[in-house]
């Protein structure tokens, strides 16, 4: 995992633009006594009028005093690290020179080349992002000296200043990181050797990919442990493994983005003009990471980052159809959050937001990695659960329920204050299939008669859907499903 956008999700620099969660004090909104600053609602989103360089006015110091210390002491051991691995390295040679030239231009190109790309990546992203750049910097952690490495580093986060444009504590926490990650691989590298054009023979090939591996592990659990502490400190409801160490989709894009650095450094030590070819593939698979990533979108709810209606019931009806062709039991659970419309009332719609974003984590922990989760609308959720029996629905139903009451979710209230919402009851309906439907419109309308069931009985509950036809709608004026 990499930085990822300065300021975005992917990166250690604050929470998603999209999620409002770093709400708090004045203090905490970037909001100053002496008339210096002010903000629109965004911890980091500030208008400043005077003095936003000195020192007391950054941004910096609105974050939790937890993430501040965090950022602090890792940019210090960074540092050290980096002073003391660059007074050891050698001399560069002029080899070393005509590479650190070929590999700053290759990344120089593929920047210029997918800046647009690149942008709206950015902006798009709700969890980790991954840096494709990574394809240049960790060809350079391999074949070039410290003092090199860190000046293609340098080359490539400079012109990524102006695609961030983010505050710059972010950016230097990022360029750090990025630093400390390639200088550490580099080191790694080097006390493995001998490398690229030494034994010839299965046995020297195997090793050498055993120590690209290596390395290649080194270069990423450094990022995940940078960005991912910064991660988890400053998200007030806490934040899902999928929001800190990204998508197994993420992690295969960061695996390939690897590898195709370490073809880079074998074609640089090999055939240096290759590495033409390898400006070019990066470009192109930029394009493909950004298409990636819009169907990605499609499907996906961007307030709670689960499936939305559209992914969830493209990927239900193909359970539905295997269910249907193997014969096996499947069931549908419908979860609706009790007076949903207090908490809104009571502190706010950004507080409502958190309980959304916490219930969905929350259901995605609890579930089963083959069980489908996505929001229905509103304060409802939706779960299909294949190849399950009656009673373990019934336990995954009640599971669900426990869950959620256990939770104590952070947030703020109307004033900006801490606030705590806990002790969320929830309703839950449940659907099986063939029993109360053949099809998935007819599941989610006898699931959806269950809740309104559980509601009609008190809340707080978990219901099967009446063996009646249709569903089995409750007679009289409908419950209030609040």
């Amino acid at each position: 995992m990499h930085p990822g956008p300065d300021g975005g999700p992917g990166a250690p620099d604050e929470p998603a633009a999209a999620e409002p969660t770093q709400r708090g004090t004045a203090a905490e909104q970037g909001v100053t006594t002496d008339g210096t600053a002010t903000t629109t609602g965004d911890p980091l989103a500030t208008v400043r009028t005077g003095h936003a360089y000195r020192p007391r006015n950054w941004a910096l110091w609105r974050r939790r005093p937890a993430q501040v210390a965090f950022m602090l002491v890792a940019e210090a051991v960074a540092a050290a690290i980096l002073v003391v691995a660059f007074a050891r390295s050698p001399i560069p040679s002029g080899n070393d020179w005509i590479n650190f030239a070929i590999l700053a231009a290759g990344a120089t190109v593929h920047i210029q080349l997918t800046q647009r790309q690149e942008e709206r990546r950015r902006n798009r992203a709700n969890t980790v992002l991954i840096d494709l750049t990574a394809v240049w910097t960790f060809s350079a952690a391999m074949i070039l000296p410290v003092p090199l490495t860190l000046s293609v580093i340098a080359v490539i986060r400079a012109q990524h200043w102006f695609i961030a444009r983010r505050p710059a504590h972010n950016f230097v926490f990022s360029s750090i990181t990025h630093g400390l990650a390639g200088t550490l691989a580099h080191l790694t590298y080097t006390a493995l050797g001998p490398h690229l054009l030494g034994t010839a023979g299965w046995g020297g090939f195997l090793r050498e990919f055993g120590t690209i591996v290596v390395t290649g592990a080194i270069y990423e659990a450094i990022q995940i442990v940078y960005v991912g502490g910064v991660l988890l400190l400053g998200s007030p409801a806490g934040r899902s493994v999928r929001n800190v160490l990204g998508s197994p989709a993420d992690n295969m894009l960061e695996a390939i983005t690897i590898g195709l650095g370490a073809v880079t450094a074998i074609l640089l030590d090999a055939v240096p003009p290759m590495v033409a070819v390898m400006a070019v593939v990066t470009v192109v698979f930029n394009r493909l990471a950004e298409l990636d990533q819009l169907q990605n979108d499609v499907r996906t709810d961007p307030k709670t980052g689960i499936l939305n209606m559209r992914g969830w019931s493209e990927s239900a009806e193909r359970a539905l159809e295997r269910t249907a062709r193997s014969g096996d039991q499947l069931a549908l659970l419908m979860v609706d959050l009790d007076h949903f419309k207090w908490i809104n009332d009571t502190y706010g719609h950004p507080a409502g937001d958190d309980v959304l974003r916490t219930v969905a984590q929350t259901l995605d922990e609890v579930t089963r990695p083959s069980d489908l989760v996505g929001r229905f609308g509103g304060e409802e959720f939706l779960i299909l659960l294949p190849d399950i029996d009656e009673e373990s629905t019934w336990d995954a139903a009640e599971r669900i329920r426990v869950a959620i009451a256990k939770l104590h979710i952070v947030t703020t209230d109307k004033r900006g204050d801490p606030a705590t919402i806990a002790d969320r009851t929830t309703s839950i309906g449940v659907a099986r299939h063939p029993r109360h439907g053949d099809t998935l419109e007819r599941l989610l309308q006898s699931a959806d008669a269950a809740v309104y069931l559980a509601k009609e009985n008190g809340r707080d509950q978990v219901c099967f859907a009446p063996d009646t036809p249709g569903g089995g709608l409750p007679t009289g004026s409908p419950p209030d499903r609040s």
